[in-house]
């Protein structure tokens, strides 16, 4: 399964180096949603170097799996970040040095007019 998701990059954690060779940076975004929520995500070997391009604070698109697996009968589930883009998109209004989005001056295509409802003998919307 792919997921995506755009938010605020809120913290950079320090990559973390195993002994077998493998290696993983966490990392949090904050959504832009009506309430946002923290996200932690993990990008794994290679996928960790994207994030050096980036600085708290940066908007970002993270595209990412859903990963689940079972520890000594207790369950775990990583969000594992297989792609990390920049955003254009200014960040939304309410989060600290937010600009307001740009509002299109085209104009809006004309409506076509509704029929009339036909009549019926019951007042129920539906």
């Amino acid at each position: 399964m792919a997921f995506e998701v755009k938010g605020t990059l809120k913290k950079l954690f320090d990559q973390q180096d195993f002994p077998s060779g493998f290696y993983k940076r966490d990392f949090v975004i904050t959504t832009m949603e009506q309430y946002p929520q923290d996200i932690k995500f993990s990008a794994l070997k290679e996928k960790s170097e994207q994030l050096g391009r980036y600085a708290e604070g940066d908007v970002i698109n993270v595209k990412f799996d859903l990963r689940g697996r079972e520890y000594n009968g207790n369950f775990y589930v990583d969000l594992n970040a297989w792609r990390i883009e920049g955003s254009d998109q200014p960040v939304a209004a309410g989060v600290e040095g937010a600009q307001a989005p740009a509002v299109s001056a085209a104009p809006m295509p004309p409506v076509p007019p509704m029929a009339p409802a036909p009549a019926s003998d019951d007042d129920l919307p539906f």
